[in-house]
């Protein structure tokens, strides 16, 4: 074993830098048998200096991060601070002055990934990031590595531990989304701004990760279709229960049949009782991959949290430290098929569909006509009324979403329609 030390600057020190920064303390000698060598927390960047953190050296912490990451002795820089900057200049800075690095930053490497990956390979550097997506569940390694020999031609799953603990809570208990949301955020599942998790922000994030490295091309955040949580309702639950379903926020990206573009979308879905992901609870995540000779692979585990998300990230260090004691690098970017991503109009997707109507004779074939008109394909229709008013649920077979959007826009201009009480997709079948 070599006895000089692989020096670590740690740009971070809160829920999972912290816990970074005590498993590297605690279990030292495990990690430097593993590496090959020993691993020291060189200096850990922080806003607040003057707070106390405990196992870790004041002499190690500094405020100025860019000092830190020019040292020019470090060999691996752990960024845990995210956004997009100063993040993404640290990083580029710890490429030119020699280090690796293992991120966290999901909204970074979603944004500008390619341009991280390209200083990275510039500057003959690793860029590892594990902790990006899905917390402690391996799912960036098995795409870049484990799959790397195989096609794959979906990835769909739950990504997002705070929407689906909201969702769950909606669907078990009964609550409307504020109540649910409210003991989101009382028992720590939900920041005090929830806006990035159920909005979407935070799973679209993920999903163009996962779409990049699944499918060999480039795709940024902005080219994934996002819908949030807030609109469902406790009503919208209920029609998902009678139908044997429940409802996800799901991040979907897909191949095309021809295999000429790929798609990348998060929005909230119903999907049957039956499929594994229907089991998902609380705040965990589970993702489905599906390639041409593994067939279905199914990860799941915790997706967020200190100790989960400090797991991932401990694993790329240990990966990227053995990288240097090798004079060698991992995996870069792959991006080779340079595939076009289709806007969601072009998806083919189904949908639930209820409506408020009158409730008289030939309500129902106005709505029919509607559906033939926009070349929208009916599967099933349920309709109960009283006293005049009507509810009318429809759910549709595969057909292009921008026809779907187009039949519940000529719905909305129907007189016996009083309104489209809820629309969602259907997915997993």
């Amino acid at each position: 074993m070599r006895t000089r030390p692989l020096k670590v600057a740690l740009l971070g020190c809160g829920v999972v830098g912290s816990e970074v920064a005590r498993i590297m303390t605690t279990h030292a000698d495990d990690l430097a048998a593993r590496i090959g060598a020993p691993v020291e927390l060189a200096g850990v960047a922080v806003r607040r200096p003057s707070k106390v953190r405990e196992g870790i050296e004041p002499a190690l912490i500094t405020t100025d991060a860019t000092a830190l990451v020019e040292r020019g002795d470090i060999d691996v820089v752990v960024e845990v601070i995210g956004g997009i900057e100063p993040a993404r200049t640290l990083i580029t800075t710890a490429f030119e002055n020699g280090a690796s690095v293992v991120s966290a930053n999901k909204a970074l490497l979603a944004e500008d990934g390619a341009a991280l990956h390209a200083a990275a390979e510039k500057y003959g550097r690793d860029l590892y990031y594990e902790a990006a997506v899905a917390g402690a569940i391996p799912l960036v390694r098995p795409l870049r590595e484990s799959l790397a020999g195989d096609k794959v031609n979906r990835v769909l799953g739950i990504v997002n531990g705070t929407t689906n603990f909201i969702l769950d809570k909606m669907d078990t208990s009964g609550a409307g989304y504020s109540e649910a949301l409210d003991e989101a955020t009382a028992l720590g599942y939900a920041e005090a701004d929830p806006t990035a998790d159920v909005e979407g922000f935070d799973a679209a994030a993920k999903a163009a990760i996962l779409a990049g490295i699944a499918f060999h091309t480039r795709v940024k955040i902005g080219d994934v279709h996002r819908e949030g949580i807030t609109e469902v309702t406790a009503a919208d639950i209920a029609s998902a229960r009678r139908m044997g379903c429940t409802v996800k926020l799901l991040a979907i990206c897909e191949r095309a049949a021809d295999g000429a573009s790929v798609t990348a979308r998060v929005h909230p879905a119903m999907i049957p009782l039956s499929h594994p992901l229907a089991s998902v609870r609380e705040a965990y995540n589970a993702v489905f991959v599906e390639a041409e000779a593994a067939g279905q692979l199914m990860f799941y585990g915790p997706g967020a949290g200190g100790s989960p998300t400090a797991s991932a990230v401990l694993g790329d260090l240990v990966a990227v430290c053995r990288n240097k004691l090798g004079e060698a690098t991992g995996p870069g970017e792959s991006a080779y098929t340079r595939l076009p991503v289709s806007p969601m109009g072009e998806v083919v997707t189904r949908y639930h569909i209820s409506l408020d109507v009158a409730d008289k004779p030939g309500v129902l074939a106005q709505v029919a006509t509607v559906f033939a008109e926009q070349g929208v394909s009916i599967d099933t229709v349920r309709q109960q009324g009283k006293d005049g008013e009507a509810s009318l649920v429809v759910v549709t077979h595969r057909a292009p979403d921008a026809a779907l959007s187009g039949t519940v826009e000529a719905l909305r201009k129907l007189d016996t329609v009083r309104g489209v009480a809820s629309i969602m997709r259907v997915e997993g079948e």
